[in-house]
């Protein structure tokens, strides 16, 4: 099957990635590409995912940077949705597609301009939310699925999904997985925590920082400032104090490796996580979870087995459970991920929605 993937445009495909989604999308790419089928992906200008075609749209990911989503009071919500450059990258994109012999485009953008400019496509279109609902782009999903050619859309949760369908119509669920085959694990004690994510309210880096002092627990913090005023006050601030390190995002591979040597990876999320790609990533090195029972966190940490989640905001049952972490099975955390998270499922799952859309398309005598 050939397939096109829509990344978000607001940075580059490239390691050190910016976000869950990106990193999901590229694992994607690579895996679907290593099971026979042709993959090509239409992502900002600088993208690139070894092995995998990558479009070169020319697209400038600086100019689109103020449209990107920004969170507000623990919700996300489109900064410039409507913007003339990126509403002109995806009419660029849709363009292209149109020209080419795909047999369905996956979009993973999380941009009203992309839902409206590819719904006018002729090809089978699928959408697969990474974020939070967020009425704008509710209200795009429903115009679009008023055409003649209605897309599919997905979450990346049951959590997420549930969320959703109090403003959209949900069509399936695309758990993502990680590819544990390429992770390093460890069966030895870490030592420290560390939190691995952007530098933004709903990430809970400053949340990090306050359960680990409370614990008594050294944490390096991994990211980038993605909110720069938050990143300044709540981050920064901390840089040099004793028993806290602040370095920048790391590559996936690198990233790994550290994870693998902590006891105990902190995602105190300040929002319904849609799923959790770091905490997967963690148990896939063996390291256990603790975070707030936040959104699909729940799906993807098995509480009091591989991690322990503990109610949201709660600093000091957060702090307690870190302590605790190292009480936890390494290789029951390496197992359950291998188990229920690894990559291979979320493929089989992407295979089976292309291919019962495909056959839907053909019946009603659109393909």
């Amino acid at each position: 099957m050939k397939i096109a993937l829509v990344a978000p445009l607001v940075a580059p495909l490239r390691e050190p990635q910016m976000g869950g989604a990106q990193a999901l999308l590229a694992d994607l790419a690579r895996g679907l590409s290593e099971r026979g089928h042709r993959v090509e992906v239409y992502a900002a200008g600088g993208s690139a995912i070894p092995g995998v075609t990558v479009v070169e749209t020319g697209i400038d990911a600086a100019r689109l940077r103020a449209s990107r989503i920004v969170i507000t009071r623990r919700a996300p919500a489109a900064g410039q949705a409507g913007g003339e450059a990126m509403e002109a990258a995806f009419a660029g994109i849709a363009a292209d597609l149109d020209r080419r012999d795909f047999a369905l485009a996956h979009n993973h953008a999380f941009d009203v301009p992309a839902i409206r400019q590819l719904a006018g496509l002729k090809l089978p279109v699928v959408h697969t939310l990474h974020m939070t609902p967020v009425a704008a782009m509710a209200g795009a999903l429903a115009q679009a699925a008023g055409g003649k050619r209605p897309p599919v859309v997905a979450c990346v949760s049951e959590a997420q999904a549930r969320d959703w369908r109090r403003l959209a119509r949900i069509d399936a669920v695309l758990p993502n997985g990680v590819p544990t085959a390429r992770i390093p694990w460890s069966a030895s004690p870490g030592v420290g925590a560390v939190f691995a994510g952007r530098f933004s309210p709903e990430k809970g880096a400053a949340e990090a920082i306050a359960i680990a002092r409370a614990a008594g627990v050294p944490l390096a913090l991994y990211g980038d400032a993605y909110d720069a005023v938050y990143a300044r006050e709540k981050v920064y601030s901390h840089r040099g104090q004793p028993g806290i390190a602040i370095f920048p995002a790391q590559p996936r591979a690198q990233l790994w490796e550290i994870m693998q040597r902590a006891a105990a990876l902190l995602c105190p999320s300040n929002w319904e996580e849609p799923f959790g790609l770091a905490p997967a990533e963690a148990q896939a090195c063996g390291t256990p979870v603790v975070g707030f029972r936040r959104g699909g966190l729940a799906e993807v940490v098995a509480d009091g087995k591989t991690g322990f989640l503990v109610p949201a905001g709660n600093i000091a049952a957060a702090a307690s459970a870190l302590q605790r972490a190292a009480t936890l099975s390494r290789a029951g955390c390496r197992r359950h991920a291998e188990l229920t998270l690894d990559l291979g499922r979320c493929l089989d799952a992407h295979e089976r929605l292309y291919s019962q859309f495909m056959q839907s398309s053909a019946g009603s005598g659109l393909a």
